[in-house]
């Protein structure tokens, strides 16, 4: 009789693609997340928190880089027949909850969201499924009064989470310029806005791949198509030559000054109605942008920005950091984007019918903090708790006392609540918690009213430096008064803030 088999044990490891958050990096994700919500209030943006699930119905079909309606996203299908889904990003719900909610918000509804966003796709190194976005939107503003302000806001928050200036530039470009030369290069039919819409959409990602696959490439999926170093085949475009050399003048247009780039575009969309209107439009936001004093030095205007998603109908813009930083293979590059967005003005049509003027960006959290840490703003030691130890398990009570006095004060501390038999393996947890400072009290200590405190910081740099004899002759440990207690714990944490 064959044995029965033993139930197989669960791996205990994330899917692919997810990863788990500690101490550190939720810690620090929260404090640059808390300083780009005060940018944003100063702005006069309220937050909101939409679900994290909507109707597939409500995501609608504008994935990046995807053609095809509903790939990418985690999706599944309730008993009624509905299809549900994980938000892929924080923008497709702000569209539904404009819609639902647009006889009670004010008009324009300026709104900031911070969460995580899910999307089904093939992970890879640094690319995962589940991620942190950070947006702030204005639905229902016509004017690019609106973009440039968000534009403002962005370069503003860059330099509030630590980026300072001359590290980071927002470019900012206008769709409507993008659409002129694709008229002018026989890809866009103003009478026809469907026809050659596959060609349109194999045309915006190649551009918006410019950075990585230099001019070659991108001329190569604009013609007949490009393969890549495995050997794998992209579809390109299909332009003819001439057609191509339209699209490469068009992201080769940024010249020295606004004016002279104003002036190399409208000659590529000469003849464009829709070109010319884009043109004006990045005038005007430069106009206005230099009137609150933001000069190239922060934001300039690039025709080589496109941003994928194919909703966006008007400004686009991206905040690209311009520091060096080692790749894995210690190559120097620049860090790159961060953050992006622009105009859509057709989003909130799908649920509504009627066009409402919208525009908005997204930050990358996890990019923006990876760009906080390779310029020494983050990533440094978290600081543990002050630990109070236990010597006499039965004087439980009196340690409780000294962490309530403590965490009175505004001191983060904690009891030992492990097995207390080894004092060795106590100091050990205080090391593994990164406790500053550790509080020792034991039968003789409390008899006599006084504390033994000790300086784990100092002690650990002694340790590093010194031999034993100079150790012992060390004050990192030393004796205080009960009543001292919150004082000399906030002296030392004091020093070593300092």
């Amino acid at each position: 009789m064959a044995k029965d088999k033993k139930p197989r044990r669960p791996k205990a490891e994330p899917p692919k693609g997810f990863r788990d958050y500690f101490g550190a990096d939720v810690t620090e994700r929260k404090a640059m997340l808390d300083k780009i919500a005060e940018v944003y209030h100063r702005y006069g943006f309220d937050p909101l928190e939409s679900a994290a699930v909507e109707t597939l119905d409500a995501l609608g079909k504008y994935l990046p880089d995807v053609d095809r309606p509903n790939a990418g996203v985690f999706a599944w299908q309730e008993e009624d027949g509905d299809w549900l889904a994980l938000r892929y990003d924080l923008t497709a719900p702000l569209a539904r909850v404009a819609a639902q909610f647009r006889n009670d918000l004010p008009s324009p509804y300026r709104r900031y969201a911070m969460g995580p966003v899910w999307r089904n796709e093939k992970p890879g190194p640094g690319r995962f499924r589940q991620f942190y976005q950070c947006d702030a939107d204005t639905v229902g503003a016509a004017s690019v009064a609106a973009d440039a302000e968000i534009c403002a806001m962005l370069a503003d928050t860059l330099e509030a989470v630590g980026i300072p200036r001359g590290d980071y530039i927002v470019r900012v470009n206008n769709r409507k310029v993008l659409n002129g030369v694709m008229q002018v290069a026989g890809v866009l039919d103003p009478a026809d806005p469907e026809k050659f819409e596959h060609e349109r959409g194999i045309v915006l990602r190649a551009i918006d791949k410019l950075d990585r696959l230099g001019e070659d490439g991108v001329r190569a999926l604009l013609g007949e198509g490009r393969k890549d170093e495995s050997g794998d085949f992209t579809e390109g475009a299909g332009l003819s030559k001439a057609q191509a050399e339209v699209v490469m003048g068009f992201m080769a247009a940024k010249r020295e000054t606004k004016a002279d780039t104003c002036a190399r575009l409208r000659e590529l969309v000469a003849g464009s109605t829709i070109g010319e209107e884009g043109v004006a439009e990045l005038e005007t936001i430069s106009d206005l942008l230099a009137a609150q004093g933001y000069g190239p030095d922060r934001i300039i205007l690039d025709p080589s920005v496109v941003r994928g998603l194919g909703y966006y109908t008007g400004p686009v813009y991206e905040a690209e950091l311009t520091f060096e930083i080692t790749d894995e293979k210690g190559r120097p590059r620049q860090f790159g984007s961060v953050a992006g967005g622009g105009r859509y003005d057709d989003l909130v049509k799908r649920f509504t019918g009627q066009s409402v003027p919208a525009t908005g960006v997204s930050i990358g959290v996890d990019r923006l903090l990876a760009a906080l840490r390779a310029k020494g703003r983050a990533g440094g030691a978290l600081q543990g708790p002050v630990i109070v130890t236990v010597m006499d398990r039965d004087r439980m009570a009196d340690y409780q006392a000294m962490v309530g006095e403590l965490r009175a004060a505004g001191i983060r501390a904690e009891v030992y609540l492990g097995n207390p038999k080894n004092f060795g393996n106590q100091l050990k947890y205080a090391d593994k918690r990164q406790s500053p400072v550790a509080i020792i009290q034991g039968s003789d200590e409390a008899d006599r009213g006084v504390v033994q405190i000790k300086d784990l910081v100092l002690g650990a740099k002694i340790a590093e430096n010194a031999s034993l004899e100079e150790w012992k002759s060390q004050p990192a440990q030393f004796e205080a008064d009960r009543t001292d207690l919150v004082a000399q714990v906030r002296r030392l944490l004091a020093q070593g803030e300092g």
